[in-house]
This record gives C-alpha cells, structure tokens and sequence, in this order.
C-alpha cells in the first residue's frame, strides 16, 4: 500500500472529546459475558484494541435496567454493582491504552425471536401489536435508557451511543410497520420519531450539557434489508432535525456497504447526507476493507476477502463524514490500525467466521 493513510490518523474532536484519530470499533455482540458481568476476557478485548491504535471504542450492546430489555444471559448489563465494576475495569483498561470509549445502549423490543425465551412473567414489548407499551412501560423503558446513560457516565465511560437501528426498540417506533400506535407515538414519519427524542431528552437531562450522546439508526431492518424510512434527502431532514433537536451530538449510520450510494443522483452515503442535512458529526460503517457484507456472507464458513482503502479514503478526505467504523475487519485484525498506518494493508487477515467463538 503506497498511499498516504494520514487522514485516518488525524485527531478529531466534538462535544468536548477528543479522539487520537478517526478510527471507531463498531459495537457487535459478543455474548462473553455471563450473568451480564464483564469479566478480565471482556477488558482484555477492548484493551488489545486500544492498545493497537482504534481511537473510540463502542461496547457491544448492554442492556439497560429494564425487565423486557432482553432476555440472553451472557449480554452484559449496564446496571447492578457487578455489572458496572466490570465495566469499570474495561474502562480503566481502554483509557491506559490510550483509546476513548463509549457504551451502547441496547433495548431489544420485541426482536426477541433469535435468542433465549423470556423469564417466567416477562415478556418482550414493543410499540404495536400484541404486546403494544402502555404509557407506564414507555416511562418504564425511557427511564432505563436515561438511567443506564448516567450509570455509564459514573462509571467513567467517555460517552454512550443509543442504538436505534436494525429492528430493535427505538427503529420499532421509527419504522411504520412495527409502528402502528395512533398516539403522540405513532403518525407519520416525524410523530415517529416522539419515543426516540424523548429517550435523548431524559438522557441529556441524566448526564448533563457536555457528555456526548450518539444514536445508532439505520435505513435498513433486519427483517427487511431494502427497507428505507426515508426515501428522499426532504424526508431524512424530516426525520433526523427532531433527533438533532433532541440532543444528539453525533450519529452512527448503519449501513451494510459503505460506498453505497443512499439517494440517486449523489455519490453521498448515509453518512454523508446526514452530516449535510444536521450539520452533526456522522460515522460511517459498512465492510470496510472486506469484499462482502455480513449479511450476504452469512452461513458462509469461505474467509471473506480483505479490499483496499482509496474509497474510504477519498470520501473522507472530502469531508463526507467524520470517522470510521470497523467491525469484522477489527475481530479479525485486532492490530487493524497499527498494521494500516504502517501501510501494511497486505498483511490485514480475512475474516472468517470462526473468530467469532471467541475474544481474540
């Protein structure tokens, strides 16, 4: 690899933070951690990549304190003295090595069907059909996220992200076919958005002015990977102003491909539009450096191809977006970003599903 890679490795800053470069561990579940409970493995996972060089780390998704967050055992929480002591180690471990880290917050709704059943008297709630939240379990469920926000800021964690994308609790409220509430909850594409503002308001006010809060959203839903809330550059304003409003200072774009374009007749990616539209910083994800999505390569046990860089590097350059984020790349590469400054992108190994049974 010849070109310069500098632009990756330069330091950036928002809402008081300052990151040592522009590269970001995507969250990805990782289920290490029983009982909810981070142990060593889970600290010396995030540490290794600090240490090599990613500049924001975002946990894979904790539970907040809500009975219906979700139900998988080896999730870790983000509430309980235990849980936040384990935290608080992982913490202590990124911010040695140098890196900043965020944790994501995760409230499943009622994509429940891929894990463990429910307890005995819990069941999983969502905005619409069967098991549709009354008023007291959207107070209930907001009240969780704002709650956990604050745990994490206590715990030390340098920000948190509030994952609203992929079909889980907050995408449910945006995506009107999940979202058939007649409520202040439910309507068009912008009432949608009421449960969403309302969690980043009750965070903003837990957490205070100045530590950033970001929210993960995507076009996409694991049900429907075609799926698009909106259509039109106007309706992604529409969509993401009250959001903006609201308090978030940077957004996380979901999507599957980086270099896809979202809209015709525009070269700019999710990322790329909403930073154009908010003004907010964004980070892009989506196979970087990796020839095939994960979903396309899903129940596949071929290595997935490692790809080059100009791409990403042109886009960025451009001011498309702000910052990077890797997840495959980094399970099998934990020294991703030490190997890629050197300009030794030949030696980055493919991903193969088989890092997946593990904390490397």
């Amino acid at each position: 690899m010849t070109r310069p890679v500098q632009p990756l490795f330069t330091p950036f800053s928002f809402q008081g933070l300052t990151l040592p470069n522009r590269i970001v561990m995507a969250p990805m579940t990782r289920s290490f951690s029983p009982g909810g409970i981070p142990g060593e493995d889970v600290a010396a996972y995030y540490r290794r990549r600090a240490e090599c060089g990613v500049g924001l780390i975002i946990t894979e998704g904790t539970y907040p304190p809500d009975p219906a967050a979700g139900f998988d055992p080896k999730v870790p929480h983000l509430y309980g003295e235990a849980a936040l002591n384990g935290w608080r180690r992982v913490v202590d471990h990124v911010h040695a090595a140098g890196g900043r880290i965020f944790s994501q917050i995760w409230h499943l709704g009622l994509q429940v069907s891929s894990g463990p059943p429910p307890p005995d008297g819990t069941r999983p709630v969502g905005p619409s059909g069967e098991h549709a939240m009354a008023q007291a379990e959207i107070d209930l469920a907001i009240g969780a996220y704002a709650e956990a926000a604050h745990s994490a800021q206590q715990t030390g964690f340098d920000g948190v992200e509030l994952h609203g994308a992929h079909g889980y609790l907050i995408d449910q409220f945006f995506w009107e076919k999940t979202n058939r509430r007649t409520d202040r909850y439910g309507g068009d594409l912008v009432a949608r958005t009421r449960f969403a503002a309302e969690v980043i308001g009750e965070v903003r006010k837990r957490v205070g002015a100045r530590f950033p809060i970001g929210l993960r959203f995507s076009q996409w839903k694991i049900a429907d990977y075609n799926a698009k809330l909106a259509a039109t550059p106007g309706e992604l304003e529409r969509f993401l102003r009250p959001l903006a409003d609201a308090g978030v200072d940077i957004f996380h774009c979901s999507t599957r491909r980086f270099w896809e374009p979202e809209f015709d007749g525009s070269p700019l990616n999710l990322a790329g539009w909403t930073k154009k539209l908010t003004g907010k910083p964004t980070i892009t994800v989506g196979s970087v450096t990796l020839a095939t999505d994960l979903m396309s390569s899903r129940g596949s046990t071929e290595p997935v191809p490692v790809t080059g860089l100009d791409e990403l590097l042109d886009r960025l350059e451009r001011g498309e977006f702000d910052l990077v984020a890797l997840g495959r790349a980094l399970l099998a590469n934990p020294d991703w970003a030490a190997k890629v400054k050197r300009g030794a992108l030949a030696e980055l190994r493919p991903f193969e599903r088989s890092v997946l049974t593990s904390l490397i």
